[in-house]
């Protein structure tokens, strides 16, 4: 039986396993903070701002150096890339759980987010390199499954362990699954890299794609605090618009450039890149608002606020392996279309909550937005990288994460809006009322942009054919 399972025919699901201990780590360290910093907070002594930024400063490095992660991959090999990424993840993890200050612990989230944008393209990218097309929707839905589940987990885990240990254990929980996944991936990964011509490495793509994409992250992140019409901010989305335009016109002239830009001449591509930005825009900013309204509205507790989303949970990861294979047969057109309806009608659920609501109330909304994310999120995923070439796969992989990670800041930054717009300021006796006045009518908006999301599916994505099962079909023929 041993021999079986760690036979040559299986290593490609060890492959699997090994990529989805580092992408859990990164999906979970998105959420598992949240339900941490008021413990934080009083322990180390830290003012609100500092607190803001040991949630940002991972954020912004995250999104910043994706697309530089997946390039660096597809150049230097996936396998080398998501080791060093994994490996630099899993020693800032230590180094967060040991912090004795504010700026230590800031400085280490920072080097976190550089090991995640490291990591995370390179995850996508080996699956692609490894499993066949007519098993890459399946893995693609096992390894989305996973990625629900750590965001899902998050808030329950991290109160726990806040709670019954120390703050500090939402971090040292992650050097055991880390060294795991650095031997598993050692043994258990084949390198894989763009070979499609000479390579180099497109210094000027680096810089004003890391320039352009840390100004927007940071404005976004920041608008809602410093006001969006603050000269800091118009000035950041100026440098942003900039020196994107300015990534945009390099990659046209570079011989190698860092994006490929012809990759956007695919519809399918460009369709459910866009498809992914507009549900993290509705849902991000919407699982942030969820959490506030169970704790300051409900008075649930950390542990409660985290239990509440487990339905949501055990959908996704009951339903997304099976989207994902069922992407592989029929396409992801109409399962992107139909998922992205259901979370607009879940959406439109939660804004049926009021202060007197309880779980039985909240449940509905939970299990028809959990069907709704795995039918999403895996075909979505699945058409993206099934519309990129084998060798470009790092690259298309961090474009897609950008998107998600972009479309999330800017959700949570318009939703904060919305909800902050009906609050007095300071708040006042009329708090609950006024709260739940933005809460009803960002989840509107959000439900709004869901159902754009679903409609853009079902106009761009089509079922794509890789050259190589074409070859391969050809061949069995």
């Amino acid at each position: 039986m041993k021999a079986r399972i760690f036979a040559p025919e299986n290593r490609k699901w060890w492959t699997l396993v090994a990529v989805s201990f580092g992408l859990f780590m990164i999906m979970l360290d998105n959420t598992v903070v949240n339900v941490a910093l008021p413990t934080i907070k009083t322990s180390l002594h830290v003012g609100q701002s500092e607190l803001e930024w040991i949630v940002v400063g991972y954020a912004l490095t995250f999104a910043t150096f994706m697309l530089t992660g997946g390039k660096l991959a597809d150049l230097l090999g996936r396998r080398r890339l998501f080791t060093v990424g994994l490996a630099v993840f899993t020693a800032s993890s230590l180094a967060c759980g040991l912090a004795p200050n504010a700026g230590f612990l800031i400085g280490a989230r920072v080097v976190q987010g550089i090991g995640a944008a490291i990591m995370n393209p390179a995850t996508l990218g080996i699956i692609t390199a490894t499993f066949p097309p007519r098993q890459r929707g399946m893995a693609i839905g096992i390894w989305a499954g996973v990625s629900g589940m750590a965001l899902a987990i998050g808030p329950l885990l991290g109160g726990l362990l806040t709670e019954k240990i120390s703050w500090g254990w939402i971090f040292f929980v992650n050097v055991p699954v880390g060294l795991l996944g650095i031997l598993v991936a050692r043994w258990a990964i084949d390198e894989s890299r763009d070979t499609s011509h000479v390579q180099r490495l497109d210094l000027p793509g680096l810089v004003t794609s890391g320039i352009g994409l840390f100004a927007l992250t940071y404005s976004l992140i920041e608008a809602n605090t410093k006001g969006w019409g603050s000269p800091e901010i118009l000035a950041l989305f100026g440098v942003a618009v900039v020196a994107l335009a300015a990534f945009v016109v390099l990659e046209q002239r570079q011989r190698v450039p860092m994006l490929d830009l012809s990759l956007f001449k695919n519809a399918t591509f460009t369709g459910a890149n866009l498809a992914m930005m507009l549900v993290a825009l509705a849902m991000f900013g919407v699982f942030f608002f969820n959490s506030l309204y169970l704790q300051q509205i409900l008075r649930y507790s950390a542990i409660q606020t985290g239990a509440v989303f487990l339905p949501m949970t055990v959908l996704i990861i009951l339903i997304a392996p099976q989207a994902g294979r069922l992407s592989d047969r029929v396409g992801s057109r109409w399962l992107i279309g139909v998922g992205m309806t259901l979370l607009s009608i879940s959406l439109i659920l939660f804004a049926q909550l009021d202060a007197s609501s309880n779980f039985w109330n909240i449940l509905p909304g939970l299990l028809v937005g959990g069907v709704g994310m795995a039918m999403t999120m895996t075909p979505t995923t699945a058409a993206a990288m099934g519309a990129v070439p084998v060798d470009k796969a790092g690259i298309g992989s961090a474009v897609l994460n950008s998107m998600r990670q972009v479309g999330g800041s800017l959700g949570i930054a318009v939703m904060g809006a919305l909800v902050a717009s009906q609050i007095s300021s300071p708040p006042g006796p009329n708090y609950v009322s006024q709260f739940l006045d933005g809460y009803h009518l960002a989840l509107h908006v959000a439900a709004g942009i869901a159902l754009a999301g679903a409609v853009v599916a079902v106009l761009t994505v089509r079922k794509y054919r890789h050259a190589e099962a074409e070859a391969g079909a050809a061949a069995a023929a």
